[in-house]
């Protein structure tokens, strides 16, 4: 997965940069990065690796050298960004979240006209950002490029982009899939995938980006500038899994569905006389744990925690590669509590 945010403001946004992102932390462990714009000194931009050191912990020190009235950020489980892309477009930041499924071929497909490389990685893949600026590149403006590069693209597409005129363009992927929505306060408005990072920086709700919407946001409001389609696909497990419990999507808190999803659970099993016989009602920290309390609110039953989640250091054991450490890390994140779980 991955998290953004941004803003633009008539104030300095470096420090609503800088928390908008770091509340977006659940969501990715790999790479965070922030790019701020200032009229006089251009683009400032930084990319650390966060895999054994937390995003606020690895920006901290370079709060100082940063400084603008628009910027943006990012949490990535993929790929170093956001990037700083020269084109016939202009010069602009972009950072992405989503995934490309036909990487490959789109990267062939380039290489055959003659002149065009990309920067590969240690590993030899190419930067997912980079090949969707190379996509967008491909047309004679920003959003036709962004309808483009989403079309071309073979999975999903979300993205901000920030231009040398200090204005952030704001694209949801073709079919909703992700979120996208848009604060407001008296000196600006920010850009964000959970809505909850901009209420606690003083933002209100202005607007949700509906699927393949683009929208052109400055201090003083937003611009729809492409109008959003009629399919809508939103990734489910938003709601289940990795949605932050204060956040909204399409209008829908997430600890209040996952309450009621518990609540169904346990409304079914009654209604089909299967309630279990069971001491407790527990659900697996942290997104188990409000479906448990929908179910034992529902069934009766009482609510307990036999198990409690190490959060400190671990990371999380879905994101290694081999199975063997997965099944590790998951075993070692959860501690029992004896006194309830024998």
């Amino acid at each position: 997965m991955g998290g953004f945010f941004g803003a633009v403001s008539h104030e300095d946004v470096t420090l609503d940069i800088f928390f908008g992102v770091d509340y977006h932390s659940h969501l990715g462990t790999r790479r965070g990065g922030m790019i701020m714009f200032d009229e006089k000194d251009g683009f400032q931009r930084q990319i650390h690796n966060i895999e054994n050191t937390p995003f606020r912990t690895k920006f901290e020190r370079d709060l100082a050298d940063f400084h603008g009235c628009s910027g943006i950020g990012c949490i990535s489980d993929t790929d170093p960004q956001p990037l700083l892309v020269r084109s016939h477009l202009g010069l602009y930041a972009i950072s992405t979240v989503g995934i490309i499924n036909n990487a490959d071929e789109l990267i062939q497909t380039y290489f055959s006209d003659h002149g065009h490389q990309f920067m590969a990685m240690s590993s030899g893949r190419v930067n997912a950002t980079e090949l969707a600026a190379a996509l967008i590149n491909q047309k004679d403006d920003l959003v036709s490029g962004i309808l483009h590069a989403q079309e071309m693209i073979q999975g999903s597409l979300t993205l901000l982009i920030l231009t040398e005129r200090g204005e952030i363009i704001a694209a949801r992927d073709r079919l909703g899939r992700l979120p996208v929505l848009i604060g407001k306060n008296d000196e600006g408005c920010c850009v964000s995938f959970e809505s909850f990072a901009y209420h606690k920086l003083g933002y209100q709700d202005s607007h949700e980006l509906g699927p393949r919407e683009i929208v052109k946001v400055t201090a003083d409001g937003w611009q729809t500038l492409s109008q959003p389609g009629k399919d809508m696909k939103i990734c489910a497990f938003l709601w289940s899994y990795y949605g932050y419990p204060n956040s909204n999507y399409e209008g829908m808190n997430v600890e209040v569905m996952r309450y009621r999803n518990g609540e169904i659970m346990a409304r079914d099993e009654v209604a089909r006389g299967q309630l279990p016989k069971v001491d407790y009602v527990a659900g697996v920290p942290d997104s188990g744990v409000p479906h448990a309390i929908g179910f034992a609110n529902r069934s009766g039953k009482p609510f307990a925690r036999p198990f409690v989640k190490y959060t400190p250091t671990w990371p999380r054991s879905f994101m290694l590669t081999l199975q063997d450490p997965r099944n590790l890390i998951a075993y070692l994140n959860l501690i029992q509590t004896h006194e309830l779980s024998e």
